[in-house]
């Protein structure tokens, strides 16, 4: 074994699931191993050995590492700057080092107070540095207690913002504790701590996790319930135990109201409650007639001539239904049937309000639409505080018609929490093409709506004569129906397929594109008009390592931020990956990062001009997005789309992907892959099914 010491410079990789990393050291050395919560300008002591790699040469291979605080001058000053402690950045770090010198770390760990010595720096900033420094060493704490069980310490910050000084004691107690309260944390994270303290695989609290992170992986299917034998069958792949429904924890998580059985389903209460929700509200709401004037109607000016039978006829259907359903593909006519509806109710002086699931969604409606439209949750004045919105049933909102666009991308609780909302004289038309990917969330409501024969439903078929002209619609409708699209390259035409096998060759050729190509002669911007859009996250065309690829490219500003082997840049376009309700960004909201704060360890982020700030602490909830999945991108619409698609997305290539991918583009779309994944793709029409009750009895 060989000792070898150095600061590390920067990461060429970093697996943050497994603490996995390709590190380049100060000296010109290279390290790989597994570094888990290294960061950039720390000192670290490696054992290991030479090895040389086939292809990347001599490296060192570490076996056990422990990270050193710098003791020169430089080697401090870099450490600090980084922005490691909160309250010192590159400034601040190079002001407190010129006073204390070799001596700096030592003053901040034991005689802080010192530090207020410094020009510029004052009791607010002491107490600043001294509970960063803390915070600091606790993380580390909690790393070292994770590292011991094998467990990569990304997950270390998460932890400690949860639990603070009980971490570990928590930890030790239920390490399954884990599962309920950190976003992030799985099951089978908490269960390699588990095991390595000893915890048997029938042990209670593990078949409890157990149970309900399955029933939270459905979800993350799309699944409102699950049936009792998919359960179980699922329960014992994971826990790798028998498993039957008479086992103890089922009757306690159902008398403690964890889970909620009918028959045969197995239910998490706020999605079973959801769905009764939507069954009774909408019952409700079409039991009450509503009150016609037919002499009103008689003064409408409809201007007959402008609208097809089809959009006629939910013209004169929303006049006269409490609820309607507008469904149909791109090109027609859902905006033009929606004008004619809100000039009608205009015309009749009503109040109006529009709406849609996301902000790009909601956005895209106002400039197409010509009136205001908010997301949902602002429409209903969500209250991060009490978790709740402020128009409910108890409050409901004062509007004769409520338009709700990009239905399909509605979850079942967010459709329940708008109805309870809509007052008995509302009239509801939902929007949205009902041949697109479902929800990110649970449920399948659109579809379930439109199943259920309760309310009226106008389906669009008719393409106009403008969209005709369009390859990108025409096209869609193709895949739609499950004929192949129409690949013959026209120089004036808004779709392109450009065949490519070799998936090095559509990396490069989609850096080239982004970069250089499309800017030029379509006066592409290259960071707002261009998205990237693929059908899996991991793989050489998956989003993860096209951020990288595109990042390096296409950004090059100095000032960024580096955490473990994840990178953010000034500039960096990126994505909100949970709903965060405080900070009001949800789950898809595109941003760009704005600035970087290493003093008070503030990243803000421009979400459509509005600067939100993140805690360095909460990087985990953003993610690169100049390649995002296809799924993430419903409720966009971008300028100029370009797609991955070869035979090794196989398990993600379905019709109705490449449906919504196309979509999603406006002006441009071009697919890069082969004919073969295009055929595979249209074949491919199994929708994945997902487990949803809404009308459906029980």
């Amino acid at each position: 074994m060989v000792n070898i010491q150095d600061v590390i410079e920067r990461f060429t990789f970093y697996n943050e699931e497994t603490g996995y990393a390709v590190a380049k050291l100060s000296k010109g050395a290279t390290v790989v191993g597994n570094l888990p919560g290294v960061n950039v300008g720390e000192t670290v002591k490696f054992i290991g050995e030479w090895i040389t790699h086939p292809k990347y040469g001599r490296q060192f291979k570490v076996y056990s590492f422990e990270t050193i605080y710098p003791i020169t001058v430089s080697g401090i000053q870099k450490y600090l700057g980084s922005g490691l402690i909160k309250g010192i950045g590159p400034v601040m770090s190079e002001r407190i080092v010129n006073k204390f010198k070799e001596n700096t770390l030592y003053i901040i760990e034991n005689e802080v107070s010192r530090v207020s010595e410094v020009d510029g720096i004052g009791y607010k900033r002491v107490e600043m540095i001294k509970n960063g420094w803390e915070e600091q060493k606790a993380i580390k704490d909690v790393m070292l207690f994770l590292q011991s069980h094998n467990i990569s310490t990304t997950y270390a910050i998460k932890i400690y913002k949860t639990y603070k000084d009980d971490s570990i004691t928590i930890v030790q107690e239920n390490p399954y504790q884990l599962t309920y309260d950190i976003w992030g944390i799985g099951f089978k994270t908490a269960d390699k701590i588990a095991e390595s303290m000893g915890i048997k695989h029938n042990d209670y609290r593990r078949v409890r996790a157990g149970i309900v992170y399955v029933l939270n992986e459905g979800t993350n299917d799309g699944h409102a319930y699950l049936p009792i034998e998919n359960l179980l069958k699922d329960c014992r792949r994971l826990l790798q135990i028998e498993l039957e429904s008479t086992h103890p924890v089922f009757k306690d998580l159902i008398s403690e109201e964890l889970i909620i059985r009918k028959k045969e389903k197995i239910y998490l209460p706020s999605l079973y409650y959801a769905e009764r929700g939507i069954e009774n509200r909408i019952n409700l709401h079409i039991s009450i007639t509503k009150k016609i004037d037919r002499d009103q109607f008689k003064n409408l000016r409809l201007k007959e001539r402008y609208y097809s039978d089809e959009q006629l006829d939910a013209i004169r259907k929303s006049l006269t239904e409490k609820m309607l359903i507008i469904t149909g593909g791109p090109g027609t006519g859902k905006t033009t049937t929606l004008k004619g509806i809100i000039n009608c109710y205009k015309q009749l002086r009503c109040n109006i309000m529009l709406a849609a699931p996301t902000g790009r969604a909601a956005k895209r409606m106002s400039e197409v639409i010509g009136m205001e439209a908010k997301t949902i949750h602002r429409m209903l004045e969500f209250k991060p505080k009490n978790m709740k919105f402020r128009y409910n049933e108890n409050n409901q909102l004062k509007t004769h018609l409520l338009v709700i666009d990009e239905v399909s991308m509605m979850d079942t609780i967010l459709m329940n929490n708008l109805l309870k909302a809509v007052a008995s004289n509302t009239t509801v038309i939902f929007v949205g093409d009902v041949d697109q990917l479902p929800s990110v969330g649970p449920g399948n409501v659109l579809k379930d709506l439109i199943n259920s024969g309760k309310i009226s439903v106008i389906a669009l078929t008719i393409i106009f004569r403008q969209a005709e002209q369009s390859r990108i619609v025409v096209n869609a409708h193709k895949i739609n129906k499950g004929e192949f699209p129409n690949i013959k390259n026209q120089s004036d035409s808004d779709f392109f397929f450009i065949e490519k096998d070799n998936v090095n060759e559509i990396q490069q050729l989609i850096l080239d594109l982004t970069r250089t190509r499309l800017p030029k002669k379509y006066k592409f911007n290259t960071m707002k008009d261009i998205q990237i859009l693929t059908p899996m996250y991991r793989g050489e065309t998956g989003a993860l390592q096209l951020n990288d690829l595109l990042q390096a490219e296409l950004n090059k500003n100095t000032i960024q931020l580096t955490r473990g082997g994840r990178k953010f840049i000034v500039g960096d376009k990126v994505m909100q990956l949970r709903n965060n309700y405080f900070k009001e960004v949800f789950n898809g909201d595109l941003g760009f990062i704005h600035s970087i704060d290493y003093e008070e360890q503030i990243l803000r982020i421009d979400f459509d001009g509005r600067l939100v700030k993140f805690d360095f602490l909460d990087l985990s909830e953003i993610t690169l997005a100049y390649a995002i999945s296809v799924h993430k991108s419903q409720g966009s619409e971008y300028p100029c789309v370009i797609m991955p698609l070869s035979t090794q997305h196989y398990m993600m290539l379905q019709r109705n992907l490449l449906y919504t991918a196309l979509t999603r583009a406006k002006n441009l779309m071009i697919v890069i892959g082969t004919k073969k994944a295009i055929a595979i793709t249209i074949k491919n029409d199994k929708v994945h099914k997902r487990f949803t009750s809404v009308f459906i009895t029980n």
